[in-house]
């Protein structure tokens, strides 16, 4: 993948991102698809694939090291106030 496609591929947004791989596969379900564009969407695929992967994997190392913090945090009955 070239520098001005995952730049391209990274400024979608997730949702944007996830919605065209979703058009990709409605694509390839269809069962008169032009070899030549099964090609090139098969590429975009990878692609956006690849670049949801990352952000699910950063996601998750955020999560996993925000989750013993939030866990440490707890909130006193009585008055409502968080205690660490």
């Amino acid at each position: 993948m070239t520098a001005a496609k995952n730049r391209e591929v990274a400024e979608l947004s997730t949702s944007q991102a996830r919605d065209e791989l979703e058009a990709i596969v409605s694509y390839f379900e269809q069962p008169n698809a032009d070899l030549d564009q099964l090609v090139a969407q098969l590429e975009r695929a990878t692609e956006l694939a690849a670049e949801l992967d990352r952000r699910i994997t950063e996601t998750r190392l955020k999560v996993d090291a925000l989750t013993p913090k939030l866990l440490s945090i707890a909130v006193d009955p009585e008055t409502g106030e968080i205690v660490e």
